[in-house]
Protein backbone atom coordinates (compact mmCIF):
# COMPACT_ATOMS: atom_id res chain seq x y z
CA UNK A 1 0.00 0.00 0.00
CA UNK A 2 1.72 3.30 -1.15
CA UNK A 3 2.06 6.21 1.31
CA UNK A 4 0.91 8.67 -1.51
CA UNK A 5 -1.46 10.66 -0.27
CA UNK A 6 0.51 11.22 3.28
CA UNK A 7 3.54 12.26 0.77
CA UNK A 8 1.27 14.73 -0.92
CA UNK A 9 -0.02 16.11 2.89
CA UNK A 10 3.68 17.18 2.99
CA UNK A 11 3.83 18.76 0.09
CA UNK A 12 0.45 20.25 0.90
CA UNK A 13 1.29 22.00 4.12
CA UNK A 14 4.86 23.44 2.55
CA UNK A 15 2.75 25.40 0.03
CA UNK A 16 0.86 26.46 1.95
CA UNK A 17 3.24 27.85 4.69
CA UNK A 18 5.27 29.39 1.94
CA UNK A 19 1.63 31.70 2.01
CA UNK A 20 2.73 33.23 5.31
CA UNK A 21 -0.81 35.06 6.15
CA UNK A 22 -2.68 35.24 2.83
CA UNK A 23 -2.03 37.17 0.19
CA UNK A 24 -3.70 40.29 1.69
CA UNK A 25 -1.42 40.33 5.14
CA UNK A 26 1.27 40.20 2.77
CA UNK A 27 0.38 43.36 0.66
CA UNK A 28 -0.66 45.25 3.98
CA UNK A 29 3.84 44.31 4.76
CA UNK A 30 4.76 45.72 1.36
CA UNK A 31 2.30 48.91 1.83
CA UNK A 32 4.71 49.74 4.94
CA UNK A 33 7.34 49.82 3.16
CA UNK A 34 8.63 46.15 4.12
CA UNK A 35 9.85 42.85 3.02
CA UNK A 36 8.06 39.55 4.04
CA UNK A 37 10.25 37.41 6.37
CA UNK A 38 10.58 35.14 3.49
CA UNK A 39 11.76 38.06 0.94
CA UNK A 40 14.43 38.81 3.40
CA UNK A 41 16.15 35.60 3.77
CA UNK A 42 16.29 35.33 -0.04
CA UNK A 43 17.77 38.98 -0.63
CA UNK A 44 20.42 38.21 2.13
CA UNK A 45 21.27 34.70 1.02
CA UNK A 46 23.28 33.49 -1.96
CA UNK A 47 21.09 32.38 -4.68
CA UNK A 48 19.57 29.02 -4.00
CA UNK A 49 21.34 28.50 -0.88
CA UNK A 50 18.49 28.65 1.54
CA UNK A 51 17.29 25.51 3.12
CA UNK A 52 14.88 25.99 5.45
CA UNK A 53 14.39 23.85 8.87
CA UNK A 54 10.77 23.21 9.77
CA UNK A 55 9.14 24.23 6.55
CA UNK A 56 5.49 22.63 7.14
CA UNK A 57 5.57 23.80 11.36
CA UNK A 58 2.48 25.37 12.32
CA UNK A 59 -1.57 23.98 12.69
CA UNK A 60 -3.59 21.93 10.68
CA UNK A 61 -7.17 21.38 11.06
CA UNK A 62 -8.80 18.42 9.74
CA UNK A 63 -12.38 17.60 8.57
CA UNK A 64 -14.40 14.48 10.12
CA UNK A 65 -12.35 12.43 7.20
CA UNK A 66 -9.01 13.52 7.92
CA UNK A 67 -8.57 15.89 5.06
CA UNK A 68 -6.56 19.10 5.44
CA UNK A 69 -9.00 22.07 5.35
CA UNK A 70 -6.81 24.99 6.95
CA UNK A 71 -3.28 25.13 7.30
CA UNK A 72 -1.39 28.10 9.82
CA UNK A 73 2.14 28.12 9.63
CA UNK A 74 3.79 28.76 12.48
CA UNK A 75 5.28 32.23 12.17
CA UNK A 76 9.03 31.98 12.24
CA UNK A 77 10.97 31.30 9.34
CA UNK A 78 14.94 29.88 10.11
CA UNK A 79 16.85 28.01 7.64
CA UNK A 80 20.73 27.76 6.79
CA UNK A 81 21.79 29.68 3.82
CA UNK A 82 25.18 31.10 2.58
CA UNK A 83 26.17 34.72 2.81
CA UNK A 84 28.96 35.25 0.35
CA UNK A 85 30.06 31.75 0.30
CA UNK A 86 29.91 31.63 3.90
CA UNK A 87 27.14 29.39 5.70
CA UNK A 88 25.05 30.94 7.91
CA UNK A 89 22.01 30.27 10.25
CA UNK A 90 19.31 32.83 9.64
CA UNK A 91 15.70 33.75 10.26
CA UNK A 92 13.09 35.76 11.81
CA UNK A 93 9.56 36.93 12.91
CA UNK A 94 6.53 36.33 10.51
CA UNK A 95 4.58 39.94 10.81
CA UNK A 96 1.73 38.78 8.39
CA UNK A 97 0.97 36.54 11.18
CA UNK A 98 -0.37 38.36 14.85
CA UNK A 99 2.09 41.08 13.74
CA UNK A 100 4.82 38.49 14.96
CA UNK A 101 3.91 38.29 18.49
CA UNK A 102 5.32 34.24 18.84
CA UNK A 103 3.09 31.07 18.11
CA UNK A 104 3.70 28.17 19.56
CA UNK A 105 5.53 26.62 16.54
CA UNK A 106 6.80 29.69 15.81
CA UNK A 107 7.98 30.23 19.56
CA UNK A 108 9.77 27.46 19.43
CA UNK A 109 11.44 27.74 16.05
CA UNK A 110 12.97 31.42 16.95
CA UNK A 111 15.12 28.99 20.24
CA UNK A 112 16.01 26.67 17.63
CA UNK A 113 17.30 28.87 15.39
CA UNK A 114 20.36 29.82 18.45
CA UNK A 115 20.41 25.79 19.22
CA UNK A 116 20.75 25.75 14.96
CA UNK A 117 23.97 28.07 15.23
CA UNK A 118 25.21 26.71 18.44
CA UNK A 119 25.25 22.90 16.49
CA UNK A 120 27.37 24.42 13.30
CA UNK A 121 28.86 26.85 15.15
CA UNK A 122 27.67 29.07 12.13
CA UNK A 123 27.30 33.03 12.09
CA UNK A 124 23.36 33.69 13.65
CA UNK A 125 21.30 36.49 11.39
CA UNK A 126 18.01 37.97 13.04
CA UNK A 127 15.55 39.90 11.02
CA UNK A 128 13.61 41.07 13.59
CA UNK A 129 10.05 42.20 13.61
CA UNK A 130 7.46 41.54 16.34
CA UNK A 131 6.39 41.69 19.63
CA UNK A 132 6.72 39.92 22.75
CA UNK A 133 4.00 37.30 24.66
CA UNK A 134 0.40 38.78 24.61
CA UNK A 135 -1.86 38.10 27.36
CA UNK A 136 -3.89 36.01 25.22
CA UNK A 137 -1.46 33.46 25.07
CA UNK A 138 0.93 32.28 22.26
CA UNK A 139 -2.05 30.98 20.48
CA UNK A 140 -4.58 33.86 20.49
CA UNK A 141 -7.65 34.44 22.78
CA UNK A 142 -9.10 31.56 24.37
CA UNK A 143 -5.89 29.63 25.01
CA UNK A 144 -4.25 28.67 27.98
CA UNK A 145 -2.34 31.03 29.95
CA UNK A 146 1.66 32.15 28.46
CA UNK A 147 4.45 31.21 29.68
CA UNK A 148 6.04 34.47 30.16
CA UNK A 149 9.62 35.22 29.49
CA UNK A 150 10.40 35.51 32.78
CA UNK A 151 9.19 32.40 34.00
CA UNK A 152 11.70 30.37 36.57
CA UNK A 153 10.61 27.22 34.91
CA UNK A 154 11.34 28.25 31.43
CA UNK A 155 13.77 31.15 30.93
CA UNK A 156 16.76 30.06 31.71
CA UNK A 157 16.85 27.56 28.81
CA UNK A 158 15.48 30.59 26.45
CA UNK A 159 18.25 33.04 27.45
CA UNK A 160 20.68 30.60 28.13
CA UNK A 161 20.78 29.61 24.17
CA UNK A 162 21.05 33.29 23.35
CA UNK A 163 24.07 33.87 25.59
CA UNK A 164 25.89 30.64 24.65
CA UNK A 165 25.69 31.78 20.92
CA UNK A 166 27.29 34.91 21.49
CA UNK A 167 30.48 33.22 22.83
CA UNK A 168 30.62 31.03 19.77
CA UNK A 169 30.13 32.39 16.42
CA UNK A 170 29.29 36.42 14.67
CA UNK A 171 25.61 37.46 15.78
CA UNK A 172 23.98 40.28 13.58
CA UNK A 173 20.55 41.50 14.49
CA UNK A 174 18.74 43.78 12.27
CA UNK A 175 15.51 45.68 13.30
CA UNK A 176 12.90 45.91 10.16
CA UNK A 177 9.54 46.78 12.09
CA UNK A 178 8.44 47.53 15.81
CA UNK A 179 10.37 45.10 17.87
CA UNK A 180 9.25 44.87 21.45
CA UNK A 181 9.74 41.98 24.30
CA UNK A 182 11.39 38.82 23.77
CA UNK A 183 12.52 39.83 19.56
CA UNK A 184 13.96 43.27 21.12
CA UNK A 185 16.00 41.31 23.95
CA UNK A 186 17.54 38.92 20.99
CA UNK A 187 18.21 42.26 19.37
CA UNK A 188 20.46 43.49 22.42
CA UNK A 189 21.66 40.32 22.40
CA UNK A 190 23.81 40.71 19.35
CA UNK A 191 27.82 41.53 18.35
CA UNK A 192 25.89 43.92 15.06
CA UNK A 193 22.64 45.42 14.71
CA UNK A 194 21.34 47.59 12.18
CA UNK A 195 18.20 49.00 12.11
CA UNK A 196 16.21 51.19 9.07
CA UNK A 197 15.47 54.62 9.50
CA UNK A 198 12.03 54.95 8.66
CA UNK A 199 10.13 51.95 9.13
CA UNK A 200 11.80 49.92 12.21
CA UNK A 201 11.59 51.22 15.86
CA UNK A 202 12.92 49.30 18.88
CA UNK A 203 10.67 49.49 22.33
CA UNK A 204 10.96 48.02 25.92
CA UNK A 205 7.47 48.18 25.37
CA UNK A 206 4.92 50.00 23.02
CA UNK A 207 3.03 53.39 23.61
CA UNK A 208 0.01 51.74 24.70
CA UNK A 209 1.70 50.02 27.96
CA UNK A 210 3.51 53.01 28.48
CA UNK A 211 0.58 55.16 28.47
CA UNK A 212 -1.00 53.22 30.49
CA UNK A 213 1.78 52.66 33.23
CA UNK A 214 3.48 55.97 33.39
CA UNK A 215 0.89 58.30 31.50
CA UNK A 216 3.55 59.04 28.61
CA UNK A 217 1.74 59.64 25.60
CA UNK A 218 4.16 58.82 22.93
CA UNK A 219 4.38 57.09 19.52
CA UNK A 220 6.66 54.28 18.17
CA UNK A 221 8.88 56.24 16.53
CA UNK A 222 9.26 58.73 19.30
CA UNK A 223 9.79 55.87 21.87
CA UNK A 224 12.61 53.67 20.21
CA UNK A 225 12.62 55.41 16.37
CA UNK A 226 16.45 55.52 14.46
CA UNK A 227 16.94 58.79 15.95
CA UNK A 228 17.14 57.61 19.80
CA UNK A 229 18.35 54.13 19.21
CA UNK A 230 21.82 55.41 17.67
CA UNK A 231 22.70 57.79 20.22
CA UNK A 232 21.02 55.22 22.96
CA UNK A 233 24.39 52.69 22.13
CA UNK A 234 21.20 49.73 21.69
CA UNK A 235 21.63 49.83 17.95
CA UNK A 236 25.05 50.51 15.74
CA UNK A 237 24.33 51.37 12.35
CA UNK A 238 21.36 52.72 10.56
CA UNK A 239 20.64 52.27 6.73
CA UNK A 240 18.02 53.48 4.63
CA UNK A 241 15.89 50.83 3.51
CA UNK A 242 16.13 47.04 3.93
CA UNK A 243 18.85 46.73 0.76
CA UNK A 244 20.82 48.61 2.78
CA UNK A 245 20.85 46.57 5.49
CA UNK A 246 22.02 43.11 3.42
CA UNK A 247 24.39 45.55 2.40
CA UNK A 248 25.73 46.38 6.26
CA UNK A 249 25.32 42.99 7.43
CA UNK A 250 27.43 41.33 4.53
CA UNK A 251 30.17 44.01 5.18
CA UNK A 252 30.34 43.43 8.67
CA UNK A 253 30.10 39.53 7.76
CA UNK A 254 33.06 39.98 5.89
CA UNK A 255 35.65 40.96 8.60
CA UNK A 256 34.77 38.64 11.02
CA UNK A 257 35.72 34.58 11.20
CA UNK A 258 32.72 32.10 10.70
CA UNK A 259 33.22 31.29 15.02
CA UNK A 260 35.72 31.86 17.61
CA UNK A 261 37.82 28.58 16.99
CA UNK A 262 38.69 30.02 13.24
CA UNK A 263 40.83 33.33 12.14
CA UNK A 264 39.37 36.02 9.70
CA UNK A 265 40.05 35.93 6.41
CA UNK A 266 42.01 38.07 3.99
CA UNK A 267 40.78 39.81 1.05
CA UNK A 268 42.37 38.42 -2.52
CA UNK A 269 45.83 40.32 -2.66
CA UNK A 270 45.73 39.22 -6.61
CA UNK A 271 43.33 41.60 -6.81
CA UNK A 272 43.46 44.83 -9.01
CA UNK A 273 42.50 46.85 -6.99
CA UNK A 274 44.26 45.84 -3.63
CA UNK A 275 45.67 48.42 -1.88
CA UNK A 276 49.55 49.37 -1.74
CA UNK A 277 51.43 48.29 1.56
CA UNK A 278 53.92 50.73 1.23
CA UNK A 279 51.43 54.01 0.28
CA UNK A 280 52.43 57.26 1.24
CA UNK A 281 49.59 59.60 2.12
CA UNK A 282 51.30 63.13 1.97
CA UNK A 283 48.27 65.03 3.43
CA UNK A 284 49.01 63.77 6.99
CA UNK A 285 52.51 65.56 7.29
CA UNK A 286 50.17 68.66 8.21
CA UNK A 287 46.85 67.32 9.23
CA UNK A 288 47.16 68.04 12.58
CA UNK A 289 47.50 71.72 13.60
CA UNK A 290 50.45 72.89 15.05
CA UNK A 291 47.99 75.32 17.03
CA UNK A 292 46.93 73.01 20.57
CA UNK A 293 44.02 74.28 20.41
CA UNK A 294 42.72 73.51 16.44
CA UNK A 295 41.15 70.34 15.81
CA UNK A 296 41.21 68.07 13.13
CA UNK A 297 39.38 64.84 11.22
CA UNK A 298 40.56 61.56 12.31
CA UNK A 299 38.41 59.94 9.92
CA UNK A 300 40.74 61.45 7.55
CA UNK A 301 43.86 59.84 9.24
CA UNK A 302 41.89 56.59 9.30
CA UNK A 303 41.03 56.20 6.03
CA UNK A 304 44.79 57.47 5.11
CA UNK A 305 46.37 54.24 6.90
CA UNK A 306 43.61 51.40 6.28
CA UNK A 307 42.80 49.92 3.12
CA UNK A 308 41.46 52.01 0.93
CA UNK A 309 37.46 51.95 1.55
CA UNK A 310 37.97 49.16 4.09
CA UNK A 311 36.66 51.45 7.01
CA UNK A 312 33.29 50.15 8.46
CA UNK A 313 32.10 52.16 11.46
CA UNK A 314 30.15 50.71 14.15
CA UNK A 315 28.31 53.59 16.84
CA UNK A 316 29.07 56.48 14.96
CA UNK A 317 26.18 58.44 17.21
CA UNK A 318 26.97 57.08 20.44
CA UNK A 319 30.25 57.79 22.66
CA UNK A 320 30.96 60.26 19.59
CA UNK A 321 34.25 61.07 21.24
CA UNK A 322 35.66 57.58 20.28
CA UNK A 323 35.75 56.19 16.81
CA UNK A 324 35.29 52.65 16.54
CA UNK A 325 35.03 50.50 13.68
CA UNK A 326 36.53 47.27 11.58
CA UNK A 327 39.11 47.55 8.48
CA UNK A 328 41.69 45.80 6.71
CA UNK A 329 45.28 46.50 6.72
CA UNK A 330 47.27 44.87 3.49
CA UNK A 331 44.11 42.89 3.39
CA UNK A 332 43.85 41.69 6.68
CA UNK A 333 40.94 42.44 9.08
CA UNK A 334 41.66 44.80 11.86
CA UNK A 335 39.75 46.26 14.43
CA UNK A 336 39.86 50.86 14.26
CA UNK A 337 39.78 52.40 17.92
CA UNK A 338 40.74 56.21 17.86
CA UNK A 339 39.83 59.33 19.60
CA UNK A 340 37.74 62.05 17.78
CA UNK A 341 38.77 65.67 19.06
CA UNK A 342 35.37 66.69 17.70
CA UNK A 343 33.77 65.84 20.50
CA UNK A 344 35.39 66.83 24.49
CA UNK A 345 38.82 67.03 23.28
CA UNK A 346 38.70 63.28 22.40
CA UNK A 347 38.37 62.74 26.50
CA UNK A 348 36.99 59.57 27.01
CA UNK A 349 32.86 59.54 28.27
CA UNK A 350 31.13 57.19 30.29
CA UNK A 351 29.61 56.50 27.16
CA UNK A 352 32.66 56.43 25.13
CA UNK A 353 34.08 54.19 27.64
CA UNK A 354 31.11 52.04 27.52
CA UNK A 355 31.24 51.48 23.43
CA UNK A 356 35.47 51.14 23.84
CA UNK A 357 34.74 47.77 26.25
CA UNK A 358 32.24 45.85 23.97
CA UNK A 359 34.59 47.11 20.84
CA UNK A 360 37.55 45.54 22.40
CA UNK A 361 35.81 42.82 23.51
CA UNK A 362 34.23 42.01 20.27
CA UNK A 363 38.02 42.44 18.89
CA UNK A 364 39.29 39.96 21.31
CA UNK A 365 36.50 37.29 21.03
CA UNK A 366 37.14 36.57 17.15
CA UNK A 367 40.51 37.53 16.72
CA UNK A 368 41.34 40.99 15.14
CA UNK A 369 44.08 42.81 15.94
CA UNK A 370 43.65 46.18 17.60
CA UNK A 371 45.28 49.53 15.94
CA UNK A 372 44.77 52.32 18.40
CA UNK A 373 45.32 55.74 17.21
CA UNK A 374 45.52 58.28 20.13
CA UNK A 375 44.41 61.75 20.88
CA UNK A 376 43.26 61.21 24.19
CA UNK A 377 43.35 64.24 26.62
CA UNK A 378 41.79 62.37 29.52
CA UNK A 379 38.71 61.22 30.76
CA UNK A 380 35.85 63.72 31.03
CA UNK A 381 35.15 65.63 33.71
CA UNK A 382 32.74 67.97 35.36
CA UNK A 383 29.98 67.59 37.38
CA UNK A 384 27.90 65.67 34.79
CA UNK A 385 30.87 63.61 34.09
CA UNK A 386 30.76 62.46 37.76
CA UNK A 387 27.29 61.86 38.11
CA UNK A 388 27.28 59.23 34.96
CA UNK A 389 30.51 57.39 36.58
CA UNK A 390 32.77 58.09 33.83
CA UNK A 391 35.92 56.67 35.93
CA UNK A 392 33.53 53.64 36.58
CA UNK A 393 33.57 52.76 32.72
CA UNK A 394 36.71 53.97 32.02
CA UNK A 395 38.60 51.47 34.33
CA UNK A 396 35.99 48.95 32.71
CA UNK A 397 37.75 49.97 29.28
CA UNK A 398 41.11 49.90 30.22
CA UNK A 399 40.61 46.00 32.30
CA UNK A 400 39.35 45.03 29.12
CA UNK A 401 42.45 46.21 26.83
CA UNK A 402 44.37 44.54 29.57
CA UNK A 403 43.30 41.45 29.57
CA UNK A 404 42.74 41.52 25.65
CA UNK A 405 44.82 38.62 23.85
CA UNK A 406 44.97 39.89 20.37
CA UNK A 407 48.29 41.75 19.29
CA UNK A 408 47.83 45.77 19.52
CA UNK A 409 49.64 48.37 17.92
CA UNK A 410 49.39 52.06 19.06
CA UNK A 411 50.00 55.36 17.04
CA UNK A 412 50.23 58.70 19.29
CA UNK A 413 48.89 61.16 17.17
CA UNK A 414 48.94 63.96 19.36
CA UNK A 415 47.58 63.70 23.37
CA UNK A 416 48.22 60.84 25.90
CA UNK A 417 46.90 62.40 29.24
CA UNK A 418 45.66 60.74 32.73
CA UNK A 419 44.49 57.44 33.75
CA UNK A 420 42.51 57.07 31.09
CA UNK A 421 45.68 57.06 28.58
CA UNK A 422 46.41 53.60 29.45
CA UNK A 423 42.95 51.75 28.25
CA UNK A 424 44.94 52.33 24.55
CA UNK A 425 47.94 50.66 24.81
CA UNK A 426 47.21 46.61 24.57
CA UNK A 427 49.92 44.18 26.69
CA UNK A 428 53.47 44.44 25.11
CA UNK A 429 52.02 46.15 22.03
CA UNK A 430 54.03 48.09 19.75
CA UNK A 431 53.55 52.05 20.28
CA UNK A 432 54.95 54.30 17.49
CA UNK A 433 54.34 58.05 17.99
CA UNK A 434 54.00 61.43 15.38
CA UNK A 435 56.42 64.68 16.46
CA UNK A 436 53.07 66.13 17.16
CA UNK A 437 52.34 63.62 20.26
CA UNK A 438 52.17 64.98 24.04
CA UNK A 439 51.55 63.47 27.21
CA UNK A 440 51.18 63.64 30.73
CA UNK A 441 49.87 63.27 33.95
CA UNK A 442 47.52 66.22 33.16
CA UNK A 443 47.08 68.68 29.88
CA UNK A 444 49.65 71.54 30.69
CA UNK A 445 47.12 73.76 30.86
CA UNK A 446 45.15 72.13 33.99
CA UNK A 447 48.27 70.71 35.65
CA UNK A 448 49.64 74.97 35.70
CA UNK A 449 46.28 75.71 37.48
CA UNK A 450 46.49 72.96 39.50
CA UNK A 451 50.59 73.17 40.53
CA UNK A 452 50.74 77.23 40.26
CA UNK A 453 47.54 78.24 41.75
CA UNK A 454 48.55 80.35 44.65
CA UNK A 455 50.98 81.82 42.54
CA UNK A 456 48.58 82.90 39.85
CA UNK A 457 46.43 84.26 42.24
CA UNK A 458 48.74 86.36 43.89
CA UNK A 459 50.31 87.43 40.93
CA UNK A 460 49.21 91.44 39.81
CA UNK A 461 47.69 89.73 36.61
CA UNK A 462 46.83 86.33 37.14
CA UNK A 463 45.79 85.92 33.71
CA UNK A 464 48.97 86.87 31.93
CA UNK A 465 51.12 84.79 34.97
CA UNK A 466 48.97 81.64 34.07
CA UNK A 467 49.72 81.74 30.25
CA UNK A 468 53.14 82.81 30.58
CA UNK A 469 53.60 79.84 33.05
CA UNK A 470 51.72 77.63 30.07
CA UNK A 471 53.87 79.05 27.21
CA UNK A 472 56.91 78.36 29.39
CA UNK A 473 56.17 74.49 29.67
CA UNK A 474 54.68 73.86 26.12
CA UNK A 475 58.50 75.58 25.05
CA UNK A 476 59.93 72.58 27.07
CA UNK A 477 57.71 70.39 24.60
CA UNK A 478 60.24 67.63 22.82
CA UNK A 479 59.10 65.07 20.03
CA UNK A 480 62.09 63.12 19.89
CA UNK A 481 62.31 62.84 24.17
CA UNK A 482 59.92 59.81 24.29
CA UNK A 483 61.91 57.79 21.63
CA UNK A 484 65.57 58.97 23.16
CA UNK A 485 64.35 57.15 26.31
CA UNK A 486 62.40 54.43 24.21
CA UNK A 487 59.16 55.43 25.92
CA UNK A 488 58.01 54.59 22.46
CA UNK A 489 59.33 51.82 19.97
CA UNK A 490 59.92 54.73 17.28
CA UNK A 491 58.85 58.25 16.27
CA UNK A 492 57.81 58.35 12.45
CA UNK A 493 57.08 60.59 9.91
CA UNK A 494 53.40 60.21 9.74
CA UNK A 495 53.41 59.55 5.94
CA UNK A 496 55.11 56.06 7.09
CA UNK A 497 51.88 54.99 9.40
CA UNK A 498 50.40 53.01 7.04
CA UNK A 499 53.88 51.34 5.73
CA UNK A 500 54.59 50.39 9.68
CA UNK A 501 51.34 49.41 9.87
CA UNK A 502 51.21 46.91 7.08
CA UNK A 503 54.54 45.63 8.55
CA UNK A 504 53.24 45.10 12.16
CA UNK A 505 50.11 42.78 10.63
CA UNK A 506 52.51 40.64 8.67
CA UNK A 507 54.47 40.38 12.10
CA UNK A 508 51.37 39.91 14.47
CA UNK A 509 49.27 37.52 12.37
CA UNK A 510 51.04 34.47 12.39
CA UNK A 511 51.57 34.75 15.85
CA UNK A 512 48.10 34.98 16.66
CA UNK A 513 47.06 32.23 14.71
CA UNK A 514 49.25 29.93 16.22
CA UNK A 515 47.63 30.96 19.51
CA UNK A 516 44.33 30.25 18.12
CA UNK A 517 45.62 26.58 17.06
CA UNK A 518 46.64 25.92 20.10
CA UNK A 519 43.00 27.25 22.24
CA UNK A 520 41.59 24.66 19.45
CA UNK A 521 44.03 21.79 19.72
CA UNK A 522 43.78 22.41 23.70
CA UNK A 523 39.73 22.17 23.75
Amino acid sequence: MSWKKEVDGIAQRRTLAQEMGGADAVARQHERGRMTIRERVNALADSGTFQEEGPMAGHGELDENGELQQFTPGNYVLGIGQVDGRPCAMGGEDFTQRGGSPTPSGLRKSVYAEEVALRYRLPLIRFLEGGGGSVTGTGGKGTSAPRPMGDPVYAPSRFKSMADVLESAPVVSAAVGAVAGLPAARLAASHFTVMTRHTSQVLVAGPAVVERALGEKMTKEELGGAAIHLRSGLVDNVAEDEAGVMEQIRGFLSYLPRNTSEMPTRSNPDAADFDDPQRREESLLDLVPRERRKIYKMRKVINAVVDRDSFFEMTALYGRSQITGLARMNGWPVGIWANDPRFYGGSMTAHGAQKVRRFIELCDRFHLPMVALVDEPGFMIGSASEKAATIRYGVEAICATVRSRVPWVSVIVRKTYGVAAAAHFGPSGEIYAWPSAEGGALPIEGGVAVAFRREIEAAPDPEARRLELESQFLGRQNPYARAEAFGVHDLIDPRDTRPTLCRWIELARPVLEERVLGTRLAT
